[in-house]
């Protein structure tokens, strides 16, 4: 099964509890192998709104990407997510960071992650739990790049693995 990493992230509500919430849907259809600490992190884009708690985890699944991309967009709905100003405010984000090693660019979905290289509230936790793992486009490790992005003291640990709640 294709091994993916996803990052998720809420500021709206019960930030912790929306995390656990949506790992806990994830898990229906998918195995979730590693998640990382959660962090708080300023917001960025617009940043007239709460804290962000940030996490990544890594999965396997039998979804191919744009299936398992309509899967997040279902829980994010499910679970209360509004579409307002772009970064905006949100009771809980899904993105695809990495699937496997593949490079895809449509419409609607562009993987790896077009920003994961310049995001260090993605890049930190996902530095956790998968340090070696290289980034299929720049060739270099996400330690590296979590080494090397800027803003990384506006992320910080908040607490332990989501997994050990759920």
């Amino acid at each position: 099964m294709p091994i993916v990493y996803l990052g998720l992230g809420s500021n709206l509500g019960e930030r912790k509890s929306n995390l656990i919430n949506a790992i806990a849907r994830l898990r229906k259809t998918m195995d979730i192998l590693k998640t990382s600490s959660l962090y708080e992190t300023e917001p960025i884009g617009f940043i007239d709104q709460p804290l962000f708690l940030n996490m990544v985890c890594q999965v396997s699944t039998n979804l191919k990407p744009v299936a398992l991309l309509k899967e997040a967009k279902i829980i994010e709905r499910e679970m209360g997510r509004e579409v307002t100003v772009r970064n905006g405010p949100r009771v809980i984000d899904i993105d695809i960071l990495i699937y496997n090693t593949l490079r895809l660019n449509e419409s609607d979905l562009i993987l790896p992650h077009p920003h994961l290289t310049e995001r260090a509230f993605v890049l930190v936790p996902l530095s956790e739990i998968a340090a070696s793992l290289v980034h299929p486009i720049t060739g270099k490790s996400i330690e590296e790049h979590a080494r090397l992005v800027t803003g990384k003291d506006g992320v910080r640990k908040y607490d332990q693995e989501v997994d050990s709640y759920v």
